[in-house]
């Protein structure tokens, strides 16, 4: 039978420290998140075993500091959510924002309902992939769309794009290659009305790598309003 692995990687103050300024008053719910992506998360092949002693690092504080770069009281849709890499742990970040997690597996599914009901997160859950027509119906408009790991900036675009609202974005976590996507894929995100295609950083203040993430904006109607975004 597996058992929890101990949490020593919260026991370095500057975990301890970036996951208190990212999560506040909710982080005794983020370091039980730890624990469920530590256990069923692993028995269930969701999480790597060498990621154990990183989950902190690497994935939940990598994902939850998204939620300093998107606006208050938003809804965000964040698709292939896997083990809730971003979007469970941006919703317990930022407790303002509505969040939908788009999963089409189901041992994912089944994890990511379970961890919603341990965490006590108003979070809403949608089994199917993001391209579909039923999912896009029942998923409706999005302030946001969230992603990580999940394709090429094309096809992740091709697939947020019809889900972002006028004014909404597109945030996808990226790694080293963000730059050389952007650049690939840059006439390819245009045409599929997505515009202001950037790369950025979030979360240099805390953490010793800060997240990259790229983020592109869908045309805007005239005379709407610009949210103003924290930083």
């Amino acid at each position: 039978m597996f058992h929890v692995k101990p949490d020593t990687e919260f026991d370095r103050d500057e975990i301890a420290d970036a996951a208190a300024a990212v999560f506040g008053d909710r982080l005794g719910r983020a370091r039980v998140y730890r624990d469920l992506l530590a256990d069923a998360g692993v028995t269930r092949g969701l999480i790597g075993p060498r990621e154990v002693d990183r989950l902190w690092e690497r994935h939940i504080l990598n994902c939850a500091v998204v939620a300093r770069a998107l606006p208050d009281d938003v809804r965000v849709v964040d698709i292939g959510s896997g083990a809730g890499l971003p979007g469970l742990a941006i919703a317990l970040a930022g407790p303002s924002l509505t969040v939908t997690l788009v999963e089409p597996l189901e041992r994912r599914h089944a994890f990511l309902s379970e961890a919603i009901a341990t965490l006590g997160v108003d979070v809403e859950l949608v089994r199917g992939r993001a391209e579909e027509k039923a999912v896009r119906s029942a998923i409706g408009d999005a302030d946001v769309v969230t992603s990580r790991a999940v394709a090429p900036l094309d096809r992740l675009a091709r697939w947020s794009a019809p889900l972002i609202v006028p004014g909404g974005e597109m945030v996808a976590i990226k790694g080293a290659s963000a730059e050389d996507e952007v650049t690939t894929h840059r006439a390819a995100v245009g045409k599929v009305g997505l515009t202001a295609l950037s790369v950025e950083t979030v979360g240099a203040d805390i953490l010793s790598v800060p997240t990259t993430i790229v983020r592109a904006r869908r045309a805007e109607s005239a005379g709407s309003r610009r949210r103003k975004t924290r930083r």
